[in-house]
């Protein structure tokens, strides 16, 4: 497939964009304290201009310092930063790619605690139960702010951006004025339609005015808020025509939802890609301007149709940009069987941006580190033990730093656990994380050993400089009474099809193993009860991913059993202590799935210590449990370190 309609420029007020492939604005964490982008910022956008996206959006920059949402958010409301966005400008001009500047106040998704100043929106109205409940912002600050707008704007422009985009959506202060479910004010900024667009339309005229209006200027509005009171789409249809006719935006970014409902921002898995698709549709209608559409996607086949059928103009791949900066290249030589796609984990990115860290992924934990990808300085024999994730990973980065790779792996199949994730509800992009991770390794020339147990003779004979043992876990078995008569099976052997199970399974342990092996049986007409341990089931499975799950669970009558200390296992089911310290029984199932956690597996470091002048263990091999966050960020660091030791 060519993709010519998304390798098509794109005009943008007085800019054109190479393509339409967009990274929108994401918050990553890796500005400096003080506002400025860092040198992992410059890493970050620069990799994914070179990787060929036509736009790149700079994440929510701070337009006012009492509205910072965050300790590392870039900051435009002083000269003092003009020069680290001037450098971020300049390498992304380099590749070709056009610069957009997301502005933002937080509002009342701020940081009060960071800022010392309290939070603000168009009225009074918290976000969310137990939050901090803002102040309606006076109408003396919000002409200040509106001025903030404009500096910030003037700012981008001094620094070589091409572009700024407004951010009206998601419960930020703009956001609040628009909706008639946050808005309440009886100044002019309240009350009727054109009174609650006020507030974007005195930020776009200040833009102009300052910038010259030479600087292109994008909107980001949400199709639908997603909770009841609203706005809706039909709103945000009018609401974009009027920012159109009256406001002359050049462009608009069309998103969704507000924070209460997350996962319609950062979709899980599940979630198929272009799930925005009808909503961007009925806003493209309205408007003559361009429309960047975003919502999961990670393949650029759907994308190619909707700007193809005039739904859409441009698409944006957010956490796709992430997983593989490179997707617009890979797309466009043919090489989409490279492409590492974002599997709507939300491990990496989400939690590490809600906790102020540099946020990571999964499958690329050199997100912000691009700048370290270096050839070693002395080239290795590496012998790597294990074809898991982990194993993959440092097997492909080794070859990649120059060192000649050899992988063993006892199965005839690559993938280890990562491949039996995929069976379960939801997770089937994993399957295509690991043809590309085997694809990758085959590139840079790495030597596969399958169905080969590596024995310490097997890994001696290669003279190895250094040997990575990737040997992942085993299913943890509790000495717990009548178990090994009970005739289980692990769920790792009931996904992998070793045993088939019969119509009532209880499965033992309500982490993510367990909980995703429920929520397939169910799926396939099982009677399905969990049993765990903890007063939580499903604890370390992300908020927007549970949700979904629980859905099914409930949809599927599968029984939840949490605070469930199993104390004896039976050939029909469980005994258990409650809570409340009283033994109870659950019987009459035909299986038992044990899901009770994982315990590493490493056989070897021991032994080939005696030969191998580096030896390292990785993963669930190192420390379980784990997940491929943890697993990769392992392989990473190693095959860094091997050429610098």
């Amino acid at each position: 497939m060519k993709f010519s309609i998304m390798f098509k420029p794109i005009q943008i007020g007085s800019v054109t964009v190479p393509n339409r492939f967009v990274v929108p604005p994401m918050g990553n964490n890796l500005a400096n304290p003080d506002g400025t982008l860092s040198d992992r910022s410059l890493a970050y956008y620069t990799a994914r201009a070179k990787g060929g996206f036509g736009l790149i959006t700079i994440e929510s920059t701070v337009v006012y310092y009492q509205a910072k949402g965050g300790p590392h958010k870039p900051c435009l409301f002083s000269d003092y930063t003009i020069a680290s966005f001037r450098q971020v400008a300049e390498n992304c001009h380099r590749y070709g790619a056009k610069v957009s500047i997301q502005l933002q106040h937080a509002g009342p998704e701020g940081n009060s605690r960071l800022t010392g100043y309290p939070l603000k929106a168009a009225s009074s109205i918290p976000v969310s139960c137990g939050r901090e409940i803002p102040e309606a912002i006076s109408t003396e600050e919000l002409y200040h702010v509106i001025e903030c707008y404009g500096d910030a704007a003037r700012r981008a422009q001094q620094a070589g951006i091409d572009m700024v985009e407004v951010h009206c959506a998601h419960g930020y202060l703009v956001s609040t004025f628009i909706s008639e479910r946050t808005n309440h004010r009886t100044d002019e900024f309240g009350g009727c339609f054109e009174n609650r667009m006020r507030l974007p339309r005195l930020i776009i005229e200040n833009i102009r005015r300052k910038t010259g209006g030479s600087i292109p200027v994008l909107c980001r509005i949400n199709a639908c808020d997603e909770v009841e009171g609203g706005q809706s789409v039909q709103d945000a249809a009018a609401a974009a025509a009027y920012l159109e006719q009256e406001c002359g935006v050049d462009a608009l970014h069309v998103t969704r939802s507000v924070h209460l409902h997350d996962e319609f921002m950062w979709a899980p898995g599940m979630t198929h890609g272009g799930f925005n698709g009808d909503l961007t549709s009925e806003i493209k209608r309205a408007v003559s301007v361009p429309v960047i559409t975003v919502g999961r996607f990670t393949e650029p086949q759907y994308a190619e149709l909707l700007v193809k059928q005039g739904r859409a103009d441009l698409v944006a791949f957010g956490r796709q940009s992430i997983a593989d900066p490179e997707l617009p290249n890979k797309a466009r030589s043919g090489k989409l069987e490279e492409l590492m796609p974002c599997i709507g984990c939300l491990l990496g990115c989400v939690p590490n941006m809600f906790a102020g860290k540099p946020i990571t992924c999964a499958l690329n934990p050199c997100v912000g580190r691009e700048g370290e990808w270096q050839p070693a300085a002395v080239k290795k024999r590496v012998a790597v033990v294990g074809g898991g994730p982990a194993g993959l990973y440092a097997a492909w980065a080794c070859a990649v730093f120059g060192h000649s790779v050899t992988l063993f792996e006892k199965d005839s199949e690559l993938g280890g656990s990562f491949r039996i994730a995929a069976y379960p509800t939801g997770k089937g992009q994993i399957s295509a994380a690991v043809r590309a991770m085997i694809v990758r390794c085959e590139k840079a020339g790495v030597k596969v050993r399958l169905n080969t147990e590596a024995a310490l003779e097997s890994i001696r004979s290669l003279a190895p400089d250094a040997v990575i043992l990737a040997t992942g876990s085993l299913p943890l078995l509790p000495s717990i009474p009548g178990l090994s008569d009970c005739g289980y099976i692990t769920a790792q052997d009931m996904l992998a099809g070793k045993g088939a199970v019969g119509k009532k399974v209880i499965v033992a342990g309500g982490g993510m193993i367990g909980c995703e092996t429920a929520e397939y049986l169910a799926e396939r007409g099982h009677h399905v009860a969990v049993a765990e341990m903890k007063s939580t089931i499903a604890a370390e499975i992300a908020p927007e991913n549970r949700r979904y799950m629980f859905e099914s669970f409930e949809r599927n009558h599968v029984f939840l059993y949490p605070d469930a200390r199993i104390t004896r296992f039976y050939p029909d089911g469980i005994e258990y202590m409650a809570k409340d310290g009283s033994l109870r029984s659950v019987r009459g199932y035909d299986n038992i799935v044990l899901a009770m956690g994982t315990r590493s597996n490493n056989p070897l470091s021991e032994a080939v210590s005696e030969f191998a002048p580096q030896v390292f263990v990785i993963g669930e091999a190192r420390h379980s449990p784990g997940n491929a966050v943890t697993v990769t960020a392992d392989a990473l660091k190693t095959a860094l370190s091997i050429g610098s030791l």
